[in-house]
């Protein structure tokens, strides 16, 4: 089978941006929240702190009764209770009196400062005060921190553990967030076998399944691991079957060059569509995408580094408007550590090491596994450059 539907890769980016895939909202409790993207704008419905509350260990006083205080001339005030952090303070403060008060305790009416303990003497129901307070001295203010009705997350924010702290402050029990897409993963041929199972002569173990399964996830996706495929045309189309039924999307690699035994096109087009059978760029050529019952079918390449380079070009944008996170694409600009040389015409997408400022060039080949393990990310060669020069600004593409 030749490769029948070539395009360019915007081509082949603008289809899998057309495919009619929306993001889906789930409510989920805030302990499941971390890792996943807000769906909604969260304000703020209360006051933090809902209270003005201490922030030493001390005593809660009128500033103004302290005003006239100093080492010659100190003022006595008359201990009148103890507050502590949990209690809530149903009296006024009088002038001339003042009351323990523990950090964190809320301040009883009339109180607008608090001295630290170390600051002040106690003697029997007075304490001894030598300098002056000022208003709001010790003291946090009721919705200093975050005022009732403020914009504290907006949508799109991915939550990490800063962020669910955040929500519990403001008594977030539930949070609106993007669904995690979930992906079918399948690898094909008859040469794979699973890690763990006997490496018979002439085979070689499955290194996509884990590492697009892998991707997927770290990308905020969920990952369904269908299995590997021999190249039998029943087998591969139950398992595509499989993952339309369970899944949002099915991506499969290995499969998908002319060769007699690819069965992933013609079987892709007989359940459903297929719009793009190759990809103008190298390495990633053998590269199919298709759609069945409204879900988008993708082949991606056999090679470990042409699947990986492939899955961030086209699959990661898809997964990332699913869930939220569009902008999120990692790029970074460095100097190429070294000449490299490309074939004129043909669009090549190199593997790269990130080393400080310098992007070095891996050039082992698509099928080495270490092209990928190795690589940071990869840099676009166009069509129209031979040479790139030693200390020219790359643009790098971030795997993760």
């Amino acid at each position: 089978m030749a490769f029948l539907k070539v395009v360019p890769l915007e081509d082949a980016m603008k289809i899998v941006n057309s495919m009619k895939l929306e993001p889906k909202i789930e409510e989920v409790p805030l302990e499941e929240a971390l890792g996943r993207v807000l769906a909604e704008d969260v304000v703020s419905p209360i006051d933090v702190p809902p209270f003005d509350r201490a922030t030493v260990d001390g005593y809660a006083v009128k500033a103004e009764d302290t005003f006239m205080a100093s080492e010659a001339e100190p003022v006595r005030l008359k201990v009148v209770g103890e507050v502590h952090a949990g209690d809530f303070p149903d009296f006024v403060l009088d002038a001339g009196t003042c009351v323990y008060i523990s950090t964190g305790a809320p301040l009883p009416q009339g109180a607008d400062a608090v001295i630290q303990f170390e600051d002040v003497e106690r003697e029997g129901d007075e304490v001894v005060i030598y300098k002056p307070a000022y208003p709001t001295m010790g003291v946090m203010k009721r919705g200093v921190d975050i005022p009732k009705g403020k914009l504290i997350l907006r949508s799109g924010t991915r939550l990490g553990f800063k962020e669910t702290a955040l929500l519990s402050a403001i008594g977030m029990a539930r949070v609106k967030v993007y669904k995690k897409p979930r992906v079918a993963v399948i690898s094909t041929g008859s040469e794979i076998v699973l890690p763990g199972q006997e490496l018979e002569p002439g085979r070689i173990y499955d290194i996509n399944g884990r590492a697009v399964s892998d991707a997927i996830r770290e990308l905020g996706g969920e990952a369904c691991f269908l299995g590997v495929a021999r190249d039998e045309e029943k087998r591969v189309a139950e398992l595509i079957l499989q993952g339309i039924a369970e899944c949002d999307m099915v991506l499969l690699s290995g499969g998908a060059s002319g060769g007699m035994r690819d069965l992933t096109s013609s079987i892709i087009e007989r359940l459903g569509r297929v719009y793009v059978h190759g990809i103008a760029i190298q390495p990633g050529k053998p590269t199919i995408i298709g759609e069945i019952d409204g879900k988008p079918v993708i082949g991606l390449p056999g090679y470990p580094t042409s699947c990986l380079t492939n899955f961030t070009l086209l699959v990661a944008p898809l997964l990332r408007k699913l869930i939220g996170r569009e902008t999120e694409v990692r790029k970074t600009r460095k100097k190429l550590a070294h000449k490299v040389f490309s074939v004129k015409g043909r669009r090549q997408f190199l593997p790269v090491r990130i080393e400080g400022d310098t992007a070095v060039p891996i050039l082992k080949g698509s099928g080495a596994v270490t092209s990928f393990v190795e690589a940071d990310g990869f840099i676009e060669v166009p069509e129209n450059v031979e040479i790139l020069e030693a200390g020219e600004d790359v643009e790098v593409t971030l795997f993760g």
